[in-house]
Parts: structure tokens; sequence; C-alpha cells
């Protein structure tokens, strides 16, 4: 499947979502961000990873909690036509996470093989291996991916931090 050019939009959210990201890693955190923007583009929630234990719970990924902060606003018709834009593409429970929120599309900018180019086979990311478009096309909606995309520039946040 072939992910389609990116827009200057969506250029524009991925970039702030890799902000997010070295944010993150700012404040000791994994460096992973995730922004939930509705089709006006108004940004409707906004996040950094929180899985650093032992403050931390290891399922605050950045992504999860943009999409439980973005469900306590919006209706679910609202949510699907929303666009959540993240760092690094979602694992698999934050395409779940994504899928049941019911948010119809998906912008990333670090692959799942990439990203694991920076943690190798750190003990805090545990690699699932496998893509969110295989768990999306299990689904019974629709949820549309496009992505990667700025992956050099979402990579950098991660160098040096998994050693």
């Amino acid at each position: 499947m072939t992910t389609p050019a990116i827009t200057p939009w969506d250029e524009a959210f991925l970039r702030r979502a890799i902000e997010l990201a070295r944010r993150a890693r700012e404040d000791g955190r994994h460096p992973f961000g995730a922004l939930v923007v509705n089709e006006r583009g108004r940004v409707i929630a906004e996040a950094l990873n929180n899985a650093v234990r032992p403050a931390g719970d290891p399922t605050q990924h950045a992504e999860l909690n943009a999409c439980a902060a973005a469900a306590e606003q919006l209706t679910e018709d609202e949510l699907a036509t929303c666009t959540l834009y993240t760092s690094t593409e979602p694992c698999a429970m934050c395409a779940g996470a994504i899928y049941w929120t019911g948010i119809g599309r998906v912008v990333f900018a670090l692959s799942e093989k990439k990203l694991y180019r920076y943690t190798g086979s750190h003990n805090q990311n545990p690699t699932l291996d496998v893509p969110c478009r295989e768990i999306f096309a299990r689904g019974q909606r629709p949820t549309l991916v496009s992505g990667p995309f700025l992956e050099e520039e979402a990579g950098q946040v991660h160098e040096g931090f998994w050693v």
C-alpha cells in the first residue's frame, strides 16, 4: 500500500508531534508525542509519553493519552473526522486505542521498523513488530493511515536516548 504525498498541513502537525516528543525527552520521558486535530485544523488534544517508571504508567503512551483527552471532548461523529498525528508509528496498544476511540485518520513520522534502529532491544521499549496498518485492517470501520514521513527528523529525537 503506498502512502500519499505529505500535505503542508500534515507536515506542520507532524513537526508539532516531533516537538512534543522533544519536550517529553527534555522532561525525562520517552521521546514520543502525539496530537489530535479536527477537520478544520483545530488542535483538540496534545500529549507526551508518560510511560517511564516508577512515576509513569507503562500504558501512558502519547497516542493513548491524546486519544483519551480527545474522547472526553468530542462525540463519536466528531472523532471520526479527526486525525491523530504522532512522532512515531503507533504500537499495537495505541492502534487499538485509536480504533476504539474512533479517530478516522492517523499520520505518523518515524516507522516502527526505523525506531528499532534507535531502541534496539532496550528493556524500556520492547518492540511489538506489528505495523499499525495491519491492526486497523482487521477492524470493522476504516482508519486511514499515512506515513512514514519526516523519518530522519523524527529519528533525531531518539538519538542517544536509548543507550
